[in-house]
C-alpha cells in the first residue's frame, strides 16, 4: 500500500458535499453512499436527483427503464425539464444578481455576467436563433473559446429545445467540416478570430473554408466586422428586453451531440440528453469537486471537450461562478495560471497532468509567489499521472494542503467514472473509488475479475449520462462499446483495483506494449523518463520486433536548459530498466521539440506509432499541433536495431 498524500481533517469531511448527500440519504460516510448506489441504484438515484434540485417542470415517473436493452437505457421517465433553466433560469430567479462567469481574456480584460444577465442573454440569442429557423431537434454548432458568448450559445441552443454541437475552436476547416456534415449543422455560432500567445487565430475564416466543404444555412460571428455573416452583437441588440420561451423537452430529448476522435474513420458524435447528462454533471461538480453555491470554479479547457461543458453545466447547476481564461497558461508570464487563482480567488482549479509538467519546469517559486489561499481543490483528468508532477503540484503548489481531485471518464461516459473525494485519504496518482452508481470491474482477456493486477476497464450497468448512442451510427456505437464483453461496456483503459480499494490508470488498452509476451503500458516507460529531472514530457510506443513482438521506442521532450547527448540518453535507459527491469529496455530514445496532443494536452501515441510505421494515423482531427507529427518524421526513420539516436 502507498503512502497517502492528503488524509482529511474532520472539519473537511464535516464540510464536504459528499457528506451532505449522505446524511440525505440516511448514511454516514461517502463509502456509505457508494455502497448504497450500488446496493439500491433506483432508490440512489431517484433520491440524489431529489436532492439536487434542479428544478424539473414534471418529476420522472420511473427512474431507469433497461427494456431495450442495456445499451439503450434511459432514465427518468416521464420527467421533463430543460437544462438551461436548471443551471441559469432558476438562479436568475433566486439569485439574479450573483455573479455567473467571469471571462479573463488572454490581453488581461474581464468581463462578468451575473445570473441575471446571463439569463437576458440567453433568451434573446434563444430568439434569435429562432428567427434564423433553428426549431426543437436542430443542431446548432458552436466554435468558441470558454466564456459568454459560448456559454450563452449552449443555454440558448438548450432552452428552444435544439441540439449544441461544440467543437474546438482550433479545429482544422476539413475537421469543423466533418462534424457539419455528420450531423447536418443548421446554424454555427463562432468567433471571428482569437488570440494565442499575442498572435491573432482567424477562426471565422477556417469556418468558412469548412462551410464550403459542408454548407451551412446561417454563421452567427462574435466580434470582428466586414463579414457577410450575422453579428452576435447585432442580433442581441436586435431582441433587447425580449426573450424566447422555455422549451420544456422529455427528458431524453437530445442536447448535445459531442465529438470524440476515433482511432480510424471519421469522428463519433456521442448524443446526451437533457435528463441524464445534468444530473450526473450536477452531482459530479457538488461531490468531486466539492462545489457551493458561493464557490469559484476554473477548469482549463475549450468548450470542444468535454471538460468544457462539464464545468459550465456542473458549476452553473450547483449556482457556481464559473471562471474562464481564453489563453495560453504560460504567456505572457509562466505564473499566469497561478496568478489567474489569486485573481479570481478561485476555489476550484482544473488542470492536466501534462499542463503542470510543462509548468513544473519553471520552477517552484513561481506558484509560491502568489496567493492560494481560497483553494480547496485542484482537479485534475486528461491521462495517468506519474507521481513526480503530482506530489509537486501537491507539496510545492498546494503546500500540502489542497488535495487532487483525479477523475477520470470521457466523451462517450457524459462525465466520470472513476474519481477521488476530499473525505478519503488519497494516494499519488490514485482515481479513488468509483463515482456513485458507476458499478466497475477490471478484466483479465478472458472475463474474469482481477484485484492488484492490471486489466481492461468496463463497466457493468448503464448511468444517467452515458451517450444514447452515436448520432447516426448505432452499430458502431455497440462495436465500439458493447461487443468485447457481453453485457459490459468496454471503455478502452487499463486499469488496476488495488486490494485497499483505490484505483489506478494506466493509458488507453489500444496502446498496449507486447514485449516478448509481457503486457505493459505506455505510461509505465513515459513515468520513467519523466522522473528525470531534463525531460519535460515523454511518449512511448510499441513497434513491430521479428523476435520480442515488439519493441519500444521513446520520444522525449527536454526541460529548456537541458541538451540531448549520449550520456543523456544512456541514463534514461538506465532508469527504464531501473523501474521496469531489463527486458523492458527501449530499442530507441529520440528527442523532438513537441509531442501530437490534444487541445485537452492528452498524447496522441497511435498517431507516433503510424508515423514511425508510415501508416495512415486515422482521425487527427483532434490535434492541436499536427505540425509535431513532421518534427517525429525527422528524428524517426527505423533503422535496424539502432541504439540510441538523438537530435538536437
Amino acid at each position: 500500500m502507498s503512502e497517502h498524500l492528503w488524509i482529511p481533517d474532520a472539519e473537511t469531511i464535516d464540510q464536504a458535499q459528499s457528506t451532505v448527500l449522505a446524511r440525505h440519504l440516511g448514511v454516514e460516510t461517502y463509502e456509505d453512499v457508494l455502497a448504497l448506489a450500488l446496493a439500491k441504484p433506483e432508490r440512489f438515484w431517484d433520491e440524489t436527483t431529489r436532492w439536487l434540485d434542479l428544478g424539473w417542470q414534471t418529476p420522472w415517473t420511473t427512474v431507469l427503464d433497461t427494456s431495450a436493452g442495456l445499451p439503450w437505457a434511459t432514465w427518468f421517465g416521464g420527467g421533463r425539464l430543460n437544462l438551461a433553466w436548471s443551471c441559469v433560469g432558476q438562479h436568475a430567479e433566486r439569485r439574479g444578481a450573483h455573479e455567473a462567469i467571469v471571462v479573463e481574456h488572454e490581453d488581461g480584460s474581464i468581463e462578468t455576467r451575473t445570473f441575471a444577465e446571463l439569463w437576458a442573454e440567453v433568451g434573446r440569442l434563444g430568439l434569435a436563433l429562432q428567427s434564423l429557423g433553428v426549431g426543437e431537434g436542430d443542431r446548432v454548432a458552436v466554435v468558441l473559446p470558454m466564456g459568454v458568448e459560448a456559454t450563452a450559445a449552449i443555454y440558448a441552443t438548450a432552452r428552444i429545445g435544439a441540439i449544441a454541437v461544440p467543437i474546438f475552436s482550433g479545429f482544422s476547416a476539413f475537421a469543423i467540416a466533418t462534424r457539419f456534415e455528420d450531423c447536418a449543422v443548421k446554424v454555427v455560432i463562432a468567433q471571428d478570430e482569437s488570440a494565442r500567445r499575442g498572435c491573432p487565430v482567424p477562426v471565422r475564416a477556417t469556418v468558412e473554408e469548412a462551410m464550403a466543404i459542408s454548407p451551412v444555412a446561417h454563421a452567427i460571428i462574435v466580434g470582428g466586422s466586414g463579414h457577410d455573416h450575422h453579428d452576435y452583437a447585432t442580433l442581441i441588440a436586435n431582441h433587447d428586453g425580449a426573450a424566447c420561451e422555455t422549451v420544456w423537452a422529455d427528458s431524453e430529448h437530445p442536447v448535445f451531440i459531442c465529438y470524440t476522435s476515433g482511432t480510424t474513420g471519421k469522428p463519433k458524435g456521442a448524443v446526451h440528453v437533457h435528463g441524464g447528462l445534468l444530473v450526473k454533471l450536477a452531482l459530479e461538480a457538488r461531490l468531486a469537486a466539492n462545489l457551493r453555491p458561493d464557490d469559484r470554479a476554473m477548469w482549463f479547457t475549450d468548450m470542444g471537450w468535454i471538460m468544457g461543458p462539464w464545468i459550465t453545466i456542473g458549476a452553473h447547476a450547483s449556482g457556481v461562478t464559473m471562471v474562464c481564461f481564453d489563453g495560453a497558461p504560460d504567456w505572457p508570464d509562466p505564473a499566469r495560471l497561478w496568478q489567474l487563482a489569486e485573481r479570481h480567488r478561485l476555489t476550484f482549479l482544473g488542470v492536466s497532468p501534462t499542463l503542470i509538467r510543462a509548468l513544473q519546469s519553471h520552477g517552484d517559486e513561481l506558484p509560491r509567489s502568489v496567493d492560494l489561499s481560497a483553494l480547496r481543490a485542484f482537479g485534475s483528468t486528461g491521462e495517468p499521472w506519474n507521481p513526480e508532477p503530482y506530489t509537486w503540484l501537491f507539496r510545492v503548489v498546494g503546500d500540502s494542503r489542497i488535495p487532487i481531485v483525479n477523475i477520470s471518464g470521457g466523451t462517450e461516459i457524459g462525465a466520470v467514472i472513476l474519481g477521488c473525494d476530499v473525505t478519503l485519504p488519497m494516494t499519488a496518482c490514485s482515481l479513488g473509488r468509483p463515482i456513485p452508481g458507476m458499478d466497475v470491474d477490471v478484466l483479465d482477456p478472458d472475463g474474469n475479475s482481477l484485484v492488484d493486477a492490471v486489466g481492461e476497464l468496463v463497466i457493468s450497468r448503464p448511468w444517467p449520462s452515458m451517450t444514447r448512442g452515436l448520432w447516426n451510427a448505432p452499430e458502431r456505437y455497440l462495436e465500439a462499446y458493447w461487443n468485447r464483453y457481453d453485457g459490459l461496456w468496454t471503455h478502452g483503459d487499463w486499469a488496476t483495483h488495488e486490494q485497499d480499494g483505490e484505483w489506478f490508470l494506466h493509458g488507453r488498452s489500444d496502446d498496449t506494449l507486447n514485449i516478448a509476451g509481457k503486457r505493459v503500458g505506455p505510461a509505465e516507460f513515459e513515468s520513467a523518463l519523466v522522473s528525470d529531472p531534463a525531460i519535460a514530457e515523454a511518449c512511448a510506443v510499441g513497434i513491430p520486433h521479428p523476435i520480442k513482438g515488439e519493441s519500444v521506442h521513446c520520444f522525449v521532450v527536454l526541460n529548456g536548459s537541458e541538451a540531448f547527448d549520449d550520456a543523456l540518453a544512456l541514463r534514461l535507459r538506465h532508469t527504464i530498466e531501473r523501474d521496469l527491469g531489463p527486458a523492458f529496455r527501449p530499442e530507441r530514445i529520440l528527442a523532438v521539440t513537441e509531442l501530437p496532443k490534444t487541445r485537452s494536452q492528452k498524447i496522441v501515441r497511435r498517431a507516433v506509432r503510424a508515423v514511425l510505421l508510415d501508416e495512415d494515423p486515422g482521425d487527427l482531427s483532434t490535434l492541436e499541433n499536427p505540425s509535431s507529427l513532421v518534427g517525429i518524421r525527422a528524428v524517426s526513420p527505423i533503422t535496424p536495431h539502432p541504439d540510441v539516436h538523438h537530435h538536437s
